[in-house]
């Protein structure tokens, strides 16, 4: 479970990795990447931090996901910068597949209401 601190950090890099991301990361592989999530470990020490995609491509996904990969060391130390903690946890960024379980539960709703 979680404590207040865990969750209140989580909240914090949410906020700021999607900031990062917007204003300060120039890869066009990112530019639909939005972040759903953070999971922080109790130590504070990991971060990981669960993304969607507006596009279901599987090319796309790879791609933001190296995108991600290739910027995780800048976004960490933005992060450094924006947050006041001792040490900025290690960033893992993993495709949130819930907003996509999400989707099609919602078409195949829209399906059955049109027959």
């Amino acid at each position: 479970m979680p404590n207040y601190r865990d969750r209140r950090l989580a909240q914090e890099i949410l906020k700021e990795v999607n900031d990062i991301l917007r204003k300060k990361v120039r890869d066009p592989r990112v530019q639909d990447v939005n972040i759903t999530d953070v999971h922080v470990t109790g130590d504070l020490q990991q971060a990981t931090i669960y993304y969607s995609l507006l596009s279901d491509k599987a090319s796309d996904k790879e791609k933001a996901q190296e995108g991600l990969n290739k910027a995780s060391g800048l976004v960490r130390r933005e992060l450094g910068h924006a947050l006041s903690i001792y040490k900025t946890p290690e960033l893992f960024f993993e495709l949130d597949e819930s907003v996509e379980y999400g989707s099609k539960i919602d078409q195949m709703i829209r399906d059955l209401n049109k027959e």
